[in-house]
């Protein structure tokens, strides 16, 4: 007969407890904090969803509705239900249509979020955009713009995760009805940013990003003058060429092409807001943090 006990908890030394109290004290102190700078009208609940501390992403979202004056818990049960949202859902855990319900509902309670900012990074190939384009994606500030494609998705990609996959047709609706910040063709594929997601993404409160090619970033100065065009260089040319040589599947042919192209990508680094030397990924992750959130105090 299968045993159906409940693994023992791990044994915890008392300095283990005593570190472990102290981490609870300090992540209620932290909750209660974000819950009186709503009640006191000092930021909004979407100012609570974007915070970074584990401690806040944990809080119920209840518990944010029942600190906006003149809500409390009866109203704010009441405003989840509506919304389908479970009352154990936590701030971590709120998924786009969600947010976009906590959204309209903010709306009629007169609860406005702070525009997002638009941050295009583009730079040469091999300067590790993707690398930083994986650490924001992981930050609940923002959000990472999904292109469309006419491409046809690969076996592990998703619609709406990794791409929006549209037809030949579709993306021509699209480009006539002015419906892109920006669009390119590559390879025999249509590739665009659309503009109601980056729109939508922003109003709630989103930083977004676009991770794109320079091409892409010059329509966009043009389309969208608010946006922030941030360029990533590296440390030094010869680092970048080690970079792109080192790759062991190019052939020389296409190591040479690849070499070229940065070159002719390095002398746009003027064309941009703000150059940022990718020396180490963390610490360009903190300046784009820095300069999405500049203007927003």
């Amino acid at each position: 007969m299968a045993s159906h006990m409940r693994p023992r908890p791990p044994v915890l030394s008392p300095e283990e407890r005593r570190a472990n109290l102290e981490l609870a004290k300090v992540a209620r102190t932290e909750r209660a904090r974000v819950k009186e700078a709503i009640s006191a009208g000092q930021i909004s609940i979407f100012d609570a969803i974007n915070d970074v501390r584990p401690s806040v992403q944990r809080m119920k979202v209840i518990e944010l509705l029942e600190s906006v004056p003149g809500v409390g818990p009866a109203r704010s049960a009441l405003l989840m239900e509506r919304r389908k949202i479970a009352l154990s859902r936590r701030i971590g855990g709120l998924g786009p249509h969600q947010l976009r319900a906590l959204r309209k509902e903010a709306s009629i309670m007169k609860i406005d979020p702070k525009r997002g900012s638009l941050i295009v990074m583009s730079g040469p190939g091999g300067v590790g955009k993707s690398t930083i384009t994986q650490f924001l994606k992981n930050d609940p500030r923002f959000w990472v713009s999904i292109s469309a494609t006419t491409r046809e998705p690969r076996l592990t990609e998703k619609h709406g995760v990794d791409y929006f996959f549209v037809t030949e047709n579709k993306f021509e609706q699209m480009i006539a009805k002015d419906e892109f910040l920006e669009w390119a063709e590559f390879a025999g594929a249509k590739y665009g940013t659309p503009k109601d997601a980056v729109r939508e993404w922003r109003d709630l409160g989103k930083h977004v990003l676009l991770e794109i090619e320079i091409a892409g970033a010059r329509q966009i100065r043009e389309s969208d003058p608010t946006a922030k065009l941030v360029f990533i260089a590296p440390p030094s040319w010869e680092e970048l060429q080690n970079r792109l040589t080192n790759r062991g599947t190019d052939s020389p042919e296409r190591r040479e092409a690849r070499l070229a192209l940065a070159l002719e990508e390095m002398a746009a680094a003027g064309e941009f807001d703000f150059t940022i030397v990718n020396e180490q990924v963390e610490g360009v992750v903190t300046q784009m943090v820095s300069l999405a959130t500049a203007g927003q105090d």
